[in-house]
């Protein structure tokens, strides 16, 4: 699989990038000595910003005669097996970018595009390692380029966008995910639209209003969400995600109408941390399981972080019979490891709620505030797809804290 960018915008004489698709460029009249040869006047093309697409699969690329089929109401399908058909192969960038811009050739009106392929997943299949080798591909291009989109599938794309804005605090250029619930070629297909907004969006900074967006944000669907407070809600509509617990960061219809209020302001310098921890679980409570019985001793099974979905605003089960304040007393004393230079549980349980939405105050029962006691962090509500990316994050990174915010998680 070829990981090198293809440029599509090629360089003039001096070094500068230029579109061969004039688009939202805009013209200057200069009227100095150096640019009025034989008095007449020079006109100067603005150029574009530099936009790199990074893809790591997802249905957006899929094709959809290979990996889809009809039903009797004439709507697509995707074939048993289609996983499997659809993923094999190597992808060409140039090929796909050829094919992305014919396709979608808007996108050039926006943008000097380039598209590197980092991998080519079902995102069910996407992990932690897939999630730093996305973060590194972004690092080691974050001087050469004004803002990024990276294809994605829609399944896990909530984990990833909670890693990139963990892993690249401080990155403070658009990096704009999406993805779609068809593929591009196909009828009716969404990911044309979610393309679009999303390459408007990561370059509202070059173009009135101006609006300079700063952090790892999700465009699907019309609107665009803070990356690490997203969540996939739907598995079927257009408008997969929602962001239940923050503000849209813009809906987009026939006008983009930003909520700049809401955005992330990026304070202090670009620190990048690409190590992570996966051995992280989420455990809903669930009511008259014992968790003795159905998870037993995590930590001796080398689980270090828990992710405990409690009820409501923080609260479960406070009877000993019950075994959930009996078997977190356990675990986190197991995991209570205490040294000279690391006085941090190295085994990590992290409070949230089974709701998406409302904040989360464990105090407000007997059985929140005996878990606190414990150790368990029960900060502000976390998404927890975010709750899980940061426990990982965390327990490689002991100096900091789940219930401090680093990229507008909390």
């Amino acid at each position: 699989m070829s990981t090198n960018a293809v440029p599509h915008s090629t360089p003039d004489g001096n070094g500068n990038r230029t579109s061969p698709s004039p688009g939202l460029a805009t013209s200057v009249h200069l009227r100095g000595p150096l640019h009025r040869p034989h008095g007449r006047l020079r006109t100067v093309t603005k150029p574009l910003p530099r936009v790199l697409f990074l893809h790591t699969g997802g249905t957006l690329g899929m094709d959809p005669e290979e990996a889809f089929e009809e039903d009797d109401g004439h709507n697509l399908r995707v074939k048993a097996g289609a996983t499997e058909a659809s993923y094999k192969g190597t992808l060409r960038p140039g090929e796909m970018l050829s094919s992305l811009l014919t396709m979608v050739p808007e996108l050039e009106k926006f943008a000097n595009v380039d598209l590197q392929v980092l991998f080519n997943k079902d995102s069910s299949r996407v992990g932690p390692s897939d999630w730093i080798t996305i973060a590194k591909a972004l690092d080691n291009n974050h001087p050469h380029y004004d803002a990024f989109v990276v294809v994605h599938g829609t399944d896990t794309l909530a984990y990833t966008a909670a890693a990139l804005s963990l892993m690249l605090c401080g990155f403070k250029k658009p990096i704009v995910m999406t993805g779609s619930q068809l593929p591009l070629r196909a009828p009716r297909t969404d990911a044309r639209q979610n393309l679009l907004d999303s390459i408007q969006v990561a370059t509202s900074a070059f173009s009135p209003p101006h609006v300079a967006l700063q952090e790892v944000a999700v465009c699907f669907g019309g609107k665009l969400m803070r990356g690490n407070r997203t969540q996939k809600v739907n598995s079927a509509a257009y408008q997969a995600f929602d962001s239940l617990t923050y503000p849209y960061l813009a809906t987009l219809g026939i006008d983009v109408d930003w909520n700049t209020r809401v955005l992330l302001r990026v304070e202090g310098a670009y620190k990048p941390r690409f190590e992570l921890d996966p051995r992280v679980i989420r455990i809903p409570v669930v009511p008259g399981s014992d968790p003795r019985i159905a998870y037993g001793d995590l930590y001796g099974r080398g689980v270090r972080g828990v992710v405990l979905e409690a009820f409501g605003v923080g609260n479960l089960p406070d009877q000993a019979s019950y075994g959930w304040l009996p078997w977190l007393k356990d675990q986190t004393a197991k995991g209570l490891q205490l040294t000279a230079h690391r006085l941090f549980p190295v085994n990590q349980v992290c409070l949230t709620s089974q709701c998406s939405s409302g904040p989360l105050h464990p105090a407000l029962y007997r059985a929140g505030q005996l878990a606190a006691r414990m150790g368990v962090d029960a900060g502000p509500h976390m998404t927890p797809e975010c709750a899980a990316v940061k426990l990982m994050f965390c327990l490689k990174h002991p100096d900091l804290a789940l219930g401090v915010p680093l990229a507008g998680e909390l």
